[in-house]
């Protein structure tokens, strides 16, 4: 299967590594500056970016806004129990910003990282 790219503003690419690779089973691929960080999870790669960083997901549009971490859109990461995740989570300190959801095909919680953008965590129906 071919690898996924998403790219994530954050605020701080240390701060985001860390709790990436403690939190949610990510590598690091590859951290050339304290600007940019390339993370691995299976298929997924993960790129994230400082807001106002020099680099071009960074940069400005032509209307002036620039780009910032947060927002409702997410990365869905799959996991076997839902309920023990969260408790190991929740006992680490993480940022939850709802309660266990429980819809037609699952159960889901979304989780912030410490910039603000959404990680789902997804248990199916089985």
């Amino acid at each position: 299967m071919t690898t996924v790219n998403v790219r994530y503003i954050v605020r701080d690419v240390g701060q985001a590594i860390a709790f990436y690779t403690k939190h949610l089973g990510f590598e690091v691929q590859m951290h050339p500056g304290p600007g940019f960080a390339s993370l691995i999870r299976g298929n997924l790669r993960l790129l994230l970016n400082t807001a106002g960083g020099s680099g071009g997901a960074a940069q400005a549009m032509p209307d002036g806004q620039r780009p910032e971490p947060g927002g409702w859109n997410r990365i869905q990461l799959e996991v076997e129990d839902l309920a023990a995740t969260v408790a190991q989570l929740q006992s680490a300190g993480v940022r939850f910003r709802n309660a266990i959801v429980i819809g037609n095909g699952g159960q889901q919680v979304l989780v912030e990282d410490p910039s603000g953008n959404l990680i789902e965590l997804f248990q199916p129906t089985r």
